[in-house]
């Protein structure tokens, strides 16, 4: 029976090596696993957040050449303006207006008609006055809500002038 145990032992003691050296083993492979795990969730947060700040880049990019371009075409937008004063002579009196003449260009291309607005003047009226008060196309259009036209199904409200 000796001898069987002297056979055995040499087997088991391998047996229980290998078993501890397997363990060992696995958790030096899960350690290296997570190390890199937390390394590759590192570079991915890097990456992602290039990519944020890259599309972010790229938006206002895009927003500032849209802008760029706008002032570029509006700044080639201008008006071609003529006033003429008419008079109109009736039987014993004779009227006066101020008639003043607009049409848009973008560079030298018309964009639209010649619009004429026609103004009763008194004499000695500053024309010039007149003449801002009736151009369509004049660049502080924006700021006088009065006229500028209503959208549909809404009515204009004109506040204190």
């Amino acid at each position: 029976m000796a001898e069987w145990l002297w056979l055995i032992l040499p087997g088991v003691a391998a047996l229980g090596s290998s078993v501890i050296s397997y363990c060992l083993m696995q958790s030096r492979l899960e350690t290296a696993v997570a190390v890199e795990r937390q390394r590759l969730a590192a570079a991915c947060a890097t990456v992602e957040g290039q990519k944020r700040i890259m599309d972010q880049t790229i938006r206002a990019t895009e927003e500032e050449a849209r802008r760029r371009a706008l002032d570029e075409f509006l700044s080639e937008l201008h008006v071609e303006e003529r006033r003429y004063v008419r008079e109109r002579k009736m039987m014993f009196k004779s009227r006066r207006s101020l008639v003043l003449a607009e049409r848009m260009f973008f560079r030298n291309i018309p964009l639209s008609s010649w619009v004429e607005h026609e103004m009763p003047v008194q004499e000695g009226a500053d024309l010039d006055g007149v003449a801002r008060r009736l151009a369509i196309f004049s660049p502080d259009m924006a700021s006088r809500p009065d006229l500028l036209p209503a959208p549909r199904g809404h009515k204009l409200i004109a506040g204190p002038a």
